[in-house]
């Protein structure tokens, strides 16, 4: 309750927290139902892209992460976001989540500030 009051007014951020989440178990039921919407005749082969896609995902209401933050000393995704992770900056940190704090929060953003965004595209 502490955290929804003290952010309860905030517009500029979206901080996401996945507890028994399975990106496998996304992905495929928003192919199941692209697939069914074509065998049903709604929907043709060609207009499948990216968007539609996102759409029929489980998070389609939530932005695609700028900043992915892995906690526990693990530098692997976990079946996390795997869609959504595509242009992501990844900080890893060695704290475990209940120790993460205000200090590594900082670092993560800090380190995240310094990075060169580039979504797929070439180094200049």
């Amino acid at each position: 309750n502490y955290c929804i009051a003290q952010s309860a007014n905030n517009q500029r951020g979206t901080l996401t927290v996945a507890l028994s989440y399975s990106s496998k178990w996304e992905i495929t039921e928003a192919v199941r139902s692209i697939a069914n919407k074509v065998k049903c005749g709604e929907l043709a082969l060609e207009d499948i892209n990216d968007d539609m896609i996102s759409g029929e995902l489980a998070t389609n209401f939530m932005p695609d992460p700028d900043l992915l933050i892995r906690t526990g000393k693990e530098q692997r995704l976990s079946n996390f976001l795997l869609w959504q992770v595509a242009y992501s900056e990844f900080y890893f940190s060695e704290m475990l989540w209940p120790d993460f704090n205000k200090t590594e929060l900082q670092k993560a953003i800090y380190y995240y500030q310094n990075r060169e965004r580039r979504f797929g595209g070439r180094l200049k």
